[in-house]
């Protein structure tokens, strides 16, 4: 397995709304993989940028590891600051719900490491969707046989169209 230092791997950038950040996926670019079993991509958020919208994970835990910059995180519905050297365990369910936040004036840098199991179902809080995956783990670039989002609020009977 090759040594590959971030500086190799390209920067991609998400802007939508207040969602504002740049992501570099290390370990994709280490393996040679689109989904290389565990995950590291290195975040990068700009004063004002915010990472994914605040979500949860029902079957990959994943972590944080703060490299510079400070910000804040929203973690389980309540927020604290975040500096260099935090490391946080995002847990699957409910108390592993997060985003990340810069409100500093500097950017904001992060390791996210993560299990890249599937399939894999994601949940949005705050806008009452779900995502779900087969095929490749949210963050992996193989081909899904199943991807979408759903609203929570549009569930039917087992037996629905039977």
């Amino acid at each position: 397995m090759p040594v590959v230092n971030e500086r190799e791997v390209d920067w991609t950038e998400v802007e939508h709304g207040e969602t504002h950040f740049r992501r570099k996926p290390i370990s994709e670019a280490a393996s040679g993989e689109a989904d290389p079993g565990i995950g590291c991509s290195l975040y990068e958020l700009p004063p004002g940028g915010k990472s994914w919208p605040y979500h949860f994970h029902a079957a990959n835990p994943e972590a944080i590891l703060v490299r510079s910059g400070t910000g804040t995180l929203r973690l389980d519905g309540e927020e604290r600051a975040i500096e260099p050297g935090d490391y946080v365990p995002l847990p699957v369910g409910e108390a592993g719900a997060h985003r990340v936040i810069n409100d500093a004036d500097e950017p904001l840098r992060y390791l996210v490491l993560s299990t890249m199991d599937e399939p894999e179902i994601t949940v949005y809080p705050h806008s009452g969707k779900i995502g779900v995956y087969a095929g490749s783990a949210p963050g992996g670039r193989a081909e899904r046989s199943v991807e979408g989002y759903f609203r929570q609020d549009d569930r039917v009977s087992y037996w629905e169209g039977e």
